[in-house]
């Protein structure tokens, strides 16, 4: 067996611990929230499509130095970032777009999130069902396990929350890993190993991709999980079913990620705009009820960031997901 090392640091944080400070609650200030507002009616005025807004098109003067320093916390921190005070019931489902787009360009760079090439894409319930192999759990109000979505960053911003549930829960994946270390250290070294993911973007060889859960780089740590996409990647032709040490160490995992000694819960309000690095921070969902009123119904506004920053990765992570980090610059 392989020895595995901890790694410490300041990702490695517990919920319970980290909850009782407010530093990772960056509320916005009105000169912000005015900024930020004249560039999405700037935006808009020009008509510029979301996906087509630079910085230069969306200048932030006072909030932009306060997103390099969200981004240094991202990378070299926590982990996570939670921005808070957008005016979202004052703007349009176009506007919030902007909005969300804007200050997301200036972390990274946006790259498609799904088969169809969507680069901002609508958290909601669209009625489908998450035990088929060909829905995404986003498209559906089921409660959504721990795991890291396919890009360095991602952003969450809630236009509506639900009427009950749906709540976020973050664990660093950093703990996680060394707390098992401690405690299993044979299924650690396992979840170094390659495992089989599911992409989930169709039935071809394409759909499926091997990477380990968690790897070193360097001095650094990187985490890639998400059971649901694990066990569906049986389906694909060769790929083996689960070991029997396998199944062992995911279950491992998922006692770790639930417990509450490690998970930190948010109750999202309207406006919260929520970042995390997914190389560090494993996420998840409670199931939710929604409102009967369509425009009431719960709904968060999605991106996915590649850095501009050069970043060390392992080999496996630079080209698996749903979609290749690589895209971003092509």
């Amino acid at each position: 067996m392989v020895d595995v090392p901890k790694c410490g640091g300041p990702a490695a944080w517990k919920g319970p611990v980290i909850g009782t400070n407010s530093d990772w609650k960056l509320e916005l200030g009105s000169n912000e929230i005015a900024e930020l507002l004249a560039a999405v009616t700037s935006c808009e005025s020009r008509r510029v499509a979301p996906a087509e807004i630079t910085i230069a098109d969306f200048p932030l003067p006072r909030l932009g130095p306060r997103l390099d320093g969200v981004l240094d916390e991202l990378l070299e921190g926590r982990g996570f970032v939670l921005l808070r005070g957008i005016p979202v019931q004052s703007m349009s489902e176009r506007q919030c777009d902007i909005a969300l787009w804007g200050i997301g360009a200036h972390l990274g760079i946006p790259i498609p999130q799904n088969a169809a090439g969507d680069l901002i894409v609508h958290v909601r319930d669209e009625g489908r069902d998450y035990s088929d192999p060909h829905v995404r759990g986003y498209e559906t109000s089921a409660a959504l396990e721990y795991h890291s979505d396919s890009a360095d960053l991602v952003g969450l911003m809630c236009l509506r929350p639900a009427r009950r549930g749906g709540e976020s829960t973050i664990v660093s994946a950093v703990t996680v890993h060394d707390e098992l270390v401690d405690s299993r250290p044979d299924l650690a070294a396992l979840l170094h190993e390659p495992w089989w993911h599911d992409r989930r973007s169709g039935d071809g060889p394409e759909s499926f991709f091997t990477c380990p859960l968690w790897a070193w780089q360097g001095r650094r740590l990187y985490a890639h999980y998400g059971r649901a996409y694990i066990e569906s990647a049986e389906r694909g032709e060769g790929v083996p079913a689960l070991r029997a040490e396998q199944i062992e160490a995911l279950d491992a995992v998922d006692r770790l990620t639930r417990s509450e000694e490690l998970a930190l819960n948010m109750q999202f309000r309207p406006g919260d705009l929520q970042f995390l690095n997914n190389y560090t921070v494993f996420h998840a969902r409670t199931g939710y009820e929604d409102w009967p009123d369509s425009a009431r119904r719960r709904d968060l506004g999605r991106l996915w960031l590649v850095v501009r920053r050069p970043l060390d990765l392992p080999p496996d992570f630079v080209e698996g997901g749903i979609v290749p980090r690589s895209v971003a610059f092509g």
